[in-house]
């Protein structure tokens, strides 16, 4: 039986242990510190997601992985940033060495509109040569261009054709620096996002990093 005995001049309760099953109140214990361990394990979860950029983060501009490490030389892969796509090219070192040959044939070659940060005001614009890295968006009215790799194909103009990208929408074309052709309805070259190398092949899109 469970006696209650008051002690009026400190207001404590004491419980006499009579008659109590001690066993069964260490089991009940035991029990109790498990479901509150177990409490803190579900708190923490939450906790640390809150960490992980959201989606509504992302798309207010967070920055976002990229990870290279499996693409090859002329692939092309696509990352989501501010809800925009940007493309990810592996050039090869065919397409490099065309770059140079082109500024004959581009409204902006050597990149003088700002349309890009400074340290890819290059001729590869780009801080690895390899690898462009481009919002994916035509300059003209927004529409997303198609990735065109194939050199000389005859509906691209053939031989001319160095590989690039074509916006059907109104026939822009942009060379895979993301550099538009003369004469062409886009106004300017391909944005350059800011980006950075984290390692050798993941790359931070929507975070300026300098030259590697």
């Amino acid at each position: 039986m469970l006696t209650l005995t008051v002690q009026p001049t400190r207001g404590v309760f004491l419980m006499s242990t009579d008659g109590v099953d001690l066993k069964k109140r260490r089991t009940l214990t035991a029990a109790t510190s498990v479901v509150g361990a177990v409490g803190v394990g579900f708190f923490a979860v939450p906790f640390l997601k809150a960490w992980n950029p959201s989606e509504k983060a992302k798309a207010a501009g967070a920055p976002v992985e990229a990870d290279i490490g499996k693409l090859e030389p002329g692939q092309m892969m696509r990352v989501k940033w501010r809800g925009k796509p940007v493309w990810i090219v592996h050039r090869t070192e065919r397409n490099l060495a065309d770059l140079s040959s082109m500024d004959s044939s581009l409204a902006d070659p050597a990149s003088d509109v700002p349309q890009q940060p400074e340290y890819c005001k290059n001729p590869t614009r780009s801080i690895k040569a390899p690898y462009l890295v481009a919002v994916g968006i035509c300059t003209h009215l927004g529409c997303s261009p198609t990735y065109r790799p194939d050199i000389g194909a005859a509906d691209m103009g053939g031989e001319a054709w160095k590989g690039g990208f074509f916006c059907p929408c109104h026939g822009s074309k942009f060379d895979l620096a993301g550099r538009v052709y003369s004469g062409m309805p886009a106004p300017t070259n391909l944005e350059i996002p800011p980006h950075q190398y984290l390692s050798d092949a993941v790359i931070l899109v929507g975070e300026d990093g300098g030259a590697a």
